[in-house]
């Protein structure tokens, strides 16, 4: 097998040729590490491989999981491995090892996942785009000019590029689904508590950041949801678990579902009008497939969110860069922190109290209400990933000195205008690049269902994925 004869696989489909023995895992790994070092220097996805040669991996001791032996990359921020230094996309905590897997980390091996590298992050993940001081911007496979998006952005680059058939990703306010739009692949955020976030913490950003993957195919995200659902030990709460295999719901007909759609935001923002036509085509082959389509939000108090997501956001900064301070011996300064992290550091220390959080988390409960409400009359809520196809490198600097905190974080919150109501409601969205604009740059459509019903958005993914394939699209900058 070469190299583009590897581009072409999915996760589930390399795991199949470990499993009938046409390759082993030590050769999909010296594959994987040729792409990353053909690609890799003009897309600057992976900061830093965990396997330097494919003869690390012993192939007979691998676990016998779903991705026996398939590549993988992980998103440098939340989940570690143990002894495997992290950044966190920040000079305040570089090179960072700490002892022991995550919970997420250990499934991840169980599954059978050869982990080959770690990939760029902004700054502590505050940014809808990947281009931290650090490391540097990651570029759009697409076009390189162009943002890949964030803060998983790395590994949505990676995997669009086609070095991973998929790679870990987080998502606090879009961090999963916008770039895997930007960068035109699979990205699921799961329901709030799906998956363990432990053992390091209970709740990821007071509840609204959860943890997972991106892809190519709905079928390789459903499998690895399979794989790694469930709450672990000593979680705060856990959820229903899934009537069946979420594999088994990507091959199930959706039946006729109600599905409604906007493409103003929550708060009349317009979204640019290429992803207007992209929502509009989507509603028409929604109703080619038997499809009830029609336009409708929530209505919601949007002044009273963006101060809420700008409490929680600037606190747990705060928090995080506290942390450093008390168990690293690490200052937080101007010389460590990015200009609009310091600014968001500053304001949570100086100005936050608890008492601003608790009232920041109860717009978060009315609005859950509100949003609850709405999607007892829908199946499925529709959008536009972003309101814009990718944005120039450099739009999202978050060394603008210029911005303060709430600036910083407004910018950021009409960046993910679509995406981040679903990590206040916890609701699980997915986004697939179903459209592209007329120059080729991918646009993800979003589709959220209500609270724990990952099954209809694999059945609604697996029947948009065969009436309108994507894997085959290739950006110019792939293997």
């Amino acid at each position: 097998m070469n190299v583009h004869e590897y581009g072409q696989y999915d996760g589930l489909g390399l795991a199949d040729l470990v499993r009938r023995k046409e390759v082993r895992p030590s050769e999909l790994a010296n594959i994987a590490l040729q792409a990353i070092g053909q690609v890799n220097p003009e897309l600057n996805a992976v900061i830093a491989f965990i396997l330097e040669r494919a003869d690390q991996v012993d192939d007979d001791a691998l676990p016998n999981g779903p991705f026996r032996g398939v590549p993988f990359l992980i998103k440098d921020l939340l989940l570690h491995a143990a002894g495997i230094p992290s950044d966190s996309g920040s000079r305040l905590f570089q090179n960072v090892v700490l002892p022991h897997d995550t919970e997420l980390m250990a499934r991840f091996k169980q599954a059978g996942l050869v982990t080959i590298g770690r990939t760029n992050t902004p700054e502590l993940g505050n940014n809808v785009s990947t281009e931290p001081v650090l490391h540097g911007p990651t570029r759009n496979p697409w076009d390189p000019s162009k943002s890949a998006g964030g803060s998983s952005g790395g590994s949505a680059a990676a995997v669009a590029a086609r070095l991973v058939p998929l790679a870990y990703a987080n998502d606090g306010g879009g961090s999963i689904r916008c770039p895997a739009s930007a960068c035109g692949v699979v990205g699921l955020k799961p329901t709030r508590g799906r998956i363990s976030t432990g053992p390091d913490t209970g709740e990821l950003l007071f509840g609204l950041a959860v943890e997972f993957a991106v892809s190519r195919s709905v079928r390789d995200s459903a499998a690895l949801l399979d794989a790694v659902h469930g709450p672990g030990v000593g979680d705060p709460y856990g959820i229903a678990p899934p009537g069946r295999p979420y594999l088994d719901e990507v091959t199930i007909p959706p039946g006729q579902l109600k599905v409604a759609f906007t493409t103003t935001g929550f708060n009349a923002t317009q979204s640019d009008p290429a992803c207007v036509r992209a929502v509009d085509e989507t509603a028409r082959l929604l109703e080619s497939l038997g499809h009830r389509v029609v336009e409708a939000a929530p209505q919601l108090n949007n002044d009273a969110l963006l101060n809420a997501v700008a409490t929680v956001i600037a606190a747990s900064i705060a928090n995080t860069c506290e942390r450093a301070r008390l168990f690293l011996g690490r200052t937080p300064s101007p010389d460590n922190l990015e200009a609009t992290t310091w600014a968001c550091y500053q304001y949570g220390v100086n100005q936050i109290s608890g008492l601003d959080v608790l009232n920041a988390l109860a717009v978060f409960n009315r609005t859950n209400r509100a949003v609850g409400a709405f999607m007892r009359e829908y199946d499925v809520l529709m959008t536009p990933t972003l309101p814009t196809p990718p944005v120039a490198l450099g739009y999202y600097n978050a060394d603008d000195k210029s911005l303060d905190a709430r600036g910083w974080i407004a910018k950021l919150v009409r960046g993910g205008v679509f995406t981040g109501l679903c990590n206040i409601t916890g609701q699980p969205a997915i986004s697939l690049p179903l459209q592209q604009t007329s120059q080729g740059l991918p646009i993800g459509i979003q589709f959220a269902a209500r609270f724990g019903d990952e099954a209809t958005l694999f059945r609604l993914a697996g029947q948009l994925e065969q009436a309108q394939p994507w894997i085959g699209r290739q950006p110019p900058l792939s293997v």
